[in-house]
């Protein structure tokens, strides 16, 4: 067999072989959300969800709304449990603040690029690499989450205290806001805006975490920025992440102390927190 033929060959076979698996995916994809489409919301779901602080200020259009959205995720997300079972409450309760922070956001559909959610039943201690000044080391770091493009780690011990109690921290929500930052295929603290929408963003968002940055720095003179806490002066990203968990955990405060940022939180998230929230 001549070598060009041989090698037009092969290349159709790694095509159809690369076509095969695509589609396998897709219509893998397409029957659990058929089959999620199909599942009606359980009553014992709901009732985790209306032990969060919430579930109960959404409107009943809403409520239909992310409850479709949660079996929607619980369907096609894998979700592994390592030292513990994943149980029902597990993925009713990290869906639905997963799908809250996407409840009103149009451009973003049920975080398709996500595939799994590893769930561990208490903090744990990951190995990372630090490079400072061209010096690596590495050290070990506890974490409560973690999120990387296709998946997200959860404590379950802290997520579930901050679901079902406001404490300025929501664990999950800070992951699924990392998960948002990386739609537009980059995190750095800039979700997928419009362009015209981009200078009062940068203006606002990244202004308050160059003044945070000065005052963490410092470690004095908190006043205001104290809401905020020295994590979110870590970098942009993880300033976003923690003034999200601020918009849907402390409104009332972060609408009190920086109205501009809440403002634009609430033009991006396209959902007014502070009728969600009781005060």
């Amino acid at each position: 067999m001549p070598y060009y033929l041989a090698l037009i060959i092969l290349f159709l076979g790694l095509g159809l072989f690369a076509f095969s698996i695509s589609f396998f995916i897709y219509y893998k994809h397409k029957r659990l959300l058929l089959k999620a489409e199909n599942t009606p919301f359980k009553a014992k779901h709901r009732r985790f969800l209306e032990k969060t602080p919430h579930y109960k200020n959404l409107t009943p259009q809403e409520k239909e709304k992310i409850e479709h959205s949660i079996m929607e995720f619980a369907f096609t997300k894998e979700f592994v449990g390592v030292d513990i079972e994943i149980s029902e409450e597990m993925k009713v309760i990290i869906g639905f603040y997963a799908c809250l922070l996407l409840l009103h956001v149009e451009k973003a559909h049920c975080y398709e690029n996500l595939q799994t959610i590893i769930v561990y039943p208490s903090a744990v201690a990951i190995e990372s690499v630090q490079n400072s000044g061209g010096i690596y080391t590495k050290a070990d770091f506890v974490i409560e989450g973690q999120s990387s493009n296709d998946t997200v780690i959860i404590i379950w011990h802290e997520a579930k205290q901050e679901a079902y109690h406001l404490r300025h921290n929501n664990v999950i929500v800070h992951e699924f806001a990392h998960e948002i930052d990386f739609l537009d295929g980059e995190i750095d603290g800039v979700p997928p805006i419009e362009k015209s929408k981009y200078d009062a963003w940068s203006r606002v968002l990244f202004g308050d975490f160059q003044k945070l940055s000065e005052v963490s720095l410092k470690n004095r003179d908190w006043g205001k920025y104290k809401l905020l806490g020295s994590y979110a002066a870590t970098n942009e990203a993880e300033f976003f992440a923690v003034v999200s968990e601020r918009f849907f955990e402390s409104p009332h405060a972060l609408k009190k102390s920086f109205p501009e940022l809440y403002n634009e939180l609430k033009d991006f998230y396209k959902i007014e927190t502070t009728e969600l929230v009781d005060k």
